[in-house]
């Protein structure tokens, strides 16, 4: 009698490896995003000069670490866990943001890790990435604009939907398209051997 070979699903519960490293990537995060805020000053300025809601374009750099946590580890959890500890540790570095960065690293985590579970956690390819960096972005940009805390509370309507867009974009490219890239970079030096990432430089780019 012929047997028919059963796919064994993907191990979804984490593994020690998975969370050194994810707090890695979460250390690394909360560097950037000190260093991202430090930026983000300096443009910030000639950017309100033009038309204020354009700083959303720089927003992206905020959410590498969402985006980049799940594409590498791969288990549910990942985007929210890495994107949360990083705003805690530029929380400790002093962010000029107060300890408004948990909630907004919070936020932006679980609109990345949204889309990572609407597929099941089973698709990591360009299109999912840019996705998860527009919802990040898009959590972001709703943060900003509604939140009590959030700086451009005042905005118009339209400026505050033109900033929503703007964080969107910055999200999709920024902290979707590069994550990609940089998994796919690093799957190719063989430090991925361990996860199920390991495959990410061969892996089809829209399927």
């Amino acid at each position: 009698m012929a047997t028919t070979a059963v796919k064994k699903p993907a191990r979804k519960s984490w593994r020690v490896v998975d969370i050194v490293v994810a707090a890695l990537i979460a250390v690394a995060g909360g560097v950037i995003f000190w260093a991202w805020s430090q930026g983000a000053a300096a443009v910030s300025g000639p950017m309100n000069a033009v038309y204020p809601p354009l700083t959303g374009l720089i927003a992206g750099g905020w959410m590498i670490p969402a985006v980049l946590g799940m594409l590498i580890i791969r288990k549910p959890g990942a985007a929210l866990f890495c994107e949360t500890v990083a705003a805690t540790g530029e929380l400790f570095m002093g962010s000029q943001y107060g300890a408004s960065v948990l909630f907004s690293g919070f936020v932006q985590g679980l609109g990345a890790e949204i889309i990572f579970a609407i597929f099941v956690y089973r698709k990591f390819n360009l299109p999912v990435a840019l996705l998860a960096g527009a919802a990040a972005g898009l959590f972001c940009g709703l943060n900003d604009s509604f939140a009590p805390w959030g700086w451009n509370i005042a905005y118009a309507a339209g400026d505050k939907l033109a900033y929503i867009i703007f964080t969107a974009i910055s999200g999709a490219i920024i902290a979707g398209a590069l994550s990609w890239m940089a998994t796919r970079g690093l799957a190719r030096t063989g430090v991925l051997s361990s996860f199920a990432s390991r495959k990410a430089a061969t892996e089809p780019v829209f399927s």
